[in-house]
This record gives structure tokens, C-alpha cells and sequence, in this order.
């Protein structure tokens, strides 16, 4: 049992962990085949919000390649010194508004403080720029007095989107990208949320120094794959724009 417990670790200890922002995770996984049909190299995807996953790597966690909902956390990163090179985007997000409730969903706003919309999903501010988003959007449209009750903080978008299709909560504010993971979509509602609403969500890819203990080649590798051709017909795909 030693023995193969071993051969496990090794065989586990190859692969190139990229830390990835919740909403990314259904897009990851299709740049991981991807990536591995066009190199050979294996991959892990470690799925968090960005804030968290931003302070497990400036406590040490072993991830080559971080790929965040926003610019700041790696912007802040770079900045402490836990990148290679300077951050570059890869990604424009959008926010839409989504949920299961009769009704005009273009009419979001009304539908909010409608008393037959009991629970509103929102992720985490503080750790998920698409909660950011979602929080600068009520505060523009001058909601959040008017729902404050109703909210429903998700530690990521992750979560938000499993409140979304397990009926947990009846809207919330998600990204376009939800639309495109093999979900049920056949109950769900949604509209996009004006941009003007919410600052741009610019997301931003770094390649970690922890890169370098592991030869850094894979690293890299995948870092210049995001910006290939490939990559961006992918992500252009999946509910995303491309940087201009």
C-alpha cells in the first residue's frame, strides 16, 4: 500500500495547478482538454474565489498559474512579489441577473423588490469581484435599501450558481459564463445587467513564482496557450468577450 500510495503522489505531484476563479470553472475545463490534446501536459484546476485563492498563494499554496475574476488580486500579487511577469488580461466577464420567478426578467429591477422574490443570491463582495459587481449594480439602480433583507451571500459564484439550480434561492447575480456549463437552463430566466452599472470585469491571468521550483517550462507554456488563437475561440465561446 506504501508503494502505490507513492506512485499516486508522484504521478499527482506532475500535473500544473492552476488556481482558477469560480466563475471560470466551466471554461477551464474545456481549456484543459484543449491544452492537453495540443501539448501532452496534464493539468489540475483548484477552483475558488479569487480573494481566497489570492491568500492561499501568499500563504504558500503550491500553484503555478492563477487565473482571477479581476485584475486586482493579481495586480496585488505581482506587486508582493508572487509573479514572474507582469499580469495580463485574458477575459472580459459579464454579470447578468438570472433566476426561476414568473415575470419580465428585463425587468430585473421590479422583479427584486416584488414580494413573490423572497431570496436574491449575491457572491461574497469582498472576495468575489463578480459579487463587486453585482453590489455596484444595486447601488446604482438605488436597490440596496429596498432588498437588503433578501440578499443571500455565496462564498463564490460557485455557490451562487448551485443556489440558482437547486431552487435555494428564487434570482441572483451570476456570470454569462453560468449559461454555458451544462446546466438546466430550461427554468431559468436571465438578462444581462447594464455594464454601466458596474466597473468593467477585467480578469486577469499571472504566472506564480512557485512556477519556478517546478522547472517552470508547463507553467509558462500555459500561460502563452491563454493568448493562442485556440485558447481565445474557447473563451469567446463560453459566455466571454476578449480584451481589445
Amino acid at each position: 500500500m506504501l508503494i502505490v500510495f507513492a506512485v499516486q503522489v508522484s504521478s499527482h505531484a506532475q500535473k500544473l495547478r492552476i488556481a482558477v476563479a469560480a466563475n471560470a470553472q466551466g471554461v477551464i475545463k474545456k481549456l484543459q482538454l484543449d491544452f492537453k490534446k495540443r501539448t501532452g501536459i496534464e493539468t489540475e484546476a483548484i477552483i475558488g474565489a479569487s480573494g481566497k485563492l489570492t491568500t492561499q498563494i501568499m500563504n504558500g499554496a503550491p500553484y503555478e498559474v492563477f487565473l482571477s475574476a479581476d485584475t486586482d488580486f493579481p495586480d496585488k500579487l505581482y506587486a508582493g512579489g508572487y509573479g514572474l511577469q507582469k499580469p495580463k488580461l485574458y477575459a472580459l466577464g459579464s454579470l447578468i441577473i438570472c433566476g426561476s420567478v414568473s415575470g419580465d426578467i428585463k425587468n430585473w429591477q421590479s422583479l427584486l423588490v416584488n414580494e413573490r422574490v423572497k431570496k436574491i443570491a449575491v457572491a461574497n463582495p469582498k472576495t468575489a469581484p463578480y459579487g463587486r459587481a453585482a453590489e455596484e449594480s444595486l447601488s446604482f439602480f438605488k436597490l440596496n435599501e429596498q432588498i437588503g433583507s433578501k440578499l443571500v451571500f455565496g462564498e463564490s459564484i460557485s455557490q451562487v450558481n448551485t443556489y440558482l439550480q437547486t431552487g435555494v434561492v428564487d434570482m441572483g447575480f451570476t456570470t454569462e459564463a453560468f449559461l454555458y456549463e451544462n446546466v438546466d437552463q430550461s427554468k431559468l430566466k436571465w438578462a444581462r445587467v447594464d455594464p454601466k452599472s458596474y466597473s468593467r470585469l477585467e480578469q486577469g491571468v499571472i504566472l506564480l513564482k512557485y512556477s519556478k521550483q517546478r522547472g517552470g517550462k508547463n507553467a509558462l507554456k500555459f500561460y502563452e496557450y491563454l493568448s493562442s488563437a485556440a485558447a481565445k475561440k474557447i473563451i469567446s465561446g463560453n459566455g466571454y468577450r476578449l480584451p481589445e
